[in-house]
C-alpha cells in the first residue's frame, strides 16, 4: 500500500505528460493540464476506479466552479480515505487554488496508489460518471475534444501527403515557396507555449515553497533570540548581528565572531565587594553563635562539677577560702 510514501520516492518523479495520459486513458477524459483536476471530482473517480463501489458517485460534482463546491468533493474523498484507513493528508486549501505544483504532487501520489492496487483496469468511466452532477456534460466535451483532435490529426496527415505530392513536381518557384514558409509560420504552435508556461509555473511554485520554508526557519530563530532568559548572551547578539544585516557584507560574520571572542562585561565584576547579608541571614548567624556559646558553658560546668566530686573535703574548704579572698562580689572575707 502506498498510503505514505516519501518525497524522494520514484512516484514524485513521474512527468506531467505521463500523468495526463494516465488520467485521460483511465477516465476517458481530455485534460490538457493537471490543475484542471483541482475540483476533486477526478480524484474521487480515480478512487472509484481503484475501489469500485466505494465512492458515492452521486455526491461528486464535476461541474464545481467555486471553492465551496470543490471542498464538498474533497469531503467525499476524505470519507473514502477514512473508510479505507488511508492516512494521506489532503491539502485542500492548496489544491482548490489550482496551483500546478501542488496538484501535480497529489496526482503523482494518486497514480502511485492506484498502480499499487490494481492499476484501475476494466473500468467503465462513462457509465459511472453519469451518476455525478455535470458528469454527462464532461463526457460529451471529452468526446467532442477527442473527435476534433482526431479530425485535426487526419487533416494534417492529408495536408502533409498532398504537399509531398506537390513537391514531387519541380517548378521554378519551389525554392521561393520553401523559403517563405518558415517566416509565415509565426513561431511555435500554441501547445508548445502552454507547456513552457506550465514548466515556468512549476518552477516558480517550487521556488516560493523553498523561500517560505527558509523564511519560517529564520523567523523561529529570531523569536528564540528574543527570549528574556538568553537575549543578554553574547552568542545571541552575534546571531542577531547576522540576521539584521541589511547588505551582503562579508565582514558581518567576522564582526559576529569578534563579539563571541570578546570578554563579557558581566563575567568580570569591577570590585570584589561582598553583598550585605539580609536581616534573616544575620539573625540566623547570631542564633548559631549563641547556641555554640551555650554548649561551651554547659561543657565547662560539667567538667568543673566532675573535678569537684573527685576532691577531698579539705581540698574543697581550701578552694572555698581561696574564693573568699579573691574579692568575689558574692562572698565577703
Amino acid at each position: 500500500m502506498a498510503t505514505n510514501i516519501g518525497m524522494m520516492d520514484g512516484a514524485y518523479f513521474v512527468g506531467r505528460s505521463e500523468i495526463l495520459a494516465w488520467i485521460n486513458s483511465t477516465l476517458q477524459l481530455h485534460l490538457n493540464k493537471v490543475e484542471e483536476a483541482c475540483s476533486g471530482a477526478v480524484h474521487c473517480q480515480l478512487m472509484d476506479a481503484a475501489h469500485p463501489g466505494m465512492v458515492p458517485m452521486h455526491k461528486v460534482n464535476f461541474d464545481a466552479k467555486s471553492e465551496y463546491e470543490m471542498i464538498q468533493n474533497y469531503k467525499v474523498l476524505q470519507d473514502v480515505f477514512n473508510k479505507l484507513k488511508i492516512t494521506k493528508h489532503i491539502e485542500v486549501s492548496k489544491l482548490v487554488k489550482g496551483r500546478p505544483l501542488d496538484n501535480l504532487e497529489f496526482m503523482q501520489w494518486m497514480k502511485r496508489y492506484c498502480d499499487s492496487i490494481n492499476g484501475c483496469t476494466s473500468y467503465n468511466a462513462l457509465e459511472r460518471r453519469e451518476a455525478c452532477k455535470g458528469g454527462k456534460e464532461v463526457s460529451k466535451r471529452a468526446a467532442q475534444s477527442q473527435s476534433s483532435a482526431k479530425g485535426t490529426a487526419t487533416s494534417q496527415r492529408a495536408h502533409s501527403s498532398h504537399n509531398a505530392r506537390r513537391n514531387d513536381v519541380p517548378h521554378s518557384g519551389n525554392q521561393s515557396v520553401k523559403a517563405s514558409r518558415p517566416s509565415s509560420s509565426g513561431g511555435p504552435a500554441p501547445p508548445a507555449y502552454d507547456e513552457k508556461i506550465t514548466e515556468l509555473k512549476l518552477s516558480v511554485d517550487s521556488l516560493e515553497k523553498e523561500r517560505d520554508f527558509y523564511f519560517a526557519k529564520l523567523r523561529d530563530i529570531e523569536i528564540l533570540c528574543q527570549t528574556p532568559e538568553i537575549e543578554h548572551l553574547s552568542v545571541v547578539a552575534a546571531i542577531q548581528k547576522i540576521l539584521y544585516a541589511t547588505d551582503d557584507d562579508a565582514t558581518v560574520v567576522a564582526q559576529a565572531q569578534a563579539m563571541l571572542s570578546a570578554p563579557s562585561k558581566e563575567a568580570e565584576p569591577s570590585s570584589p565587594i561582598a553583598e550585605p547579608l539580609s536581616p534573616i541571614a544575620e539573625a540566623s548567624d547570631e542564633k548559631a553563635s549563641s547556641e555554640t556559646q551555650k554548649r561551651k558553658t554547659i561543657n565547662n560546668f560539667d567538667v568543673d562539677a566532675a573535678a569537684m566530686a573527685k576532691l577531698s573535703p579539705r581540698q574543697r574548704v581550701s578552694d572555698a577560702s581561696d574564693v573568699h579572698c579573691s574579692g568575689s562580689p558574692l562572698m565577703t572575707c
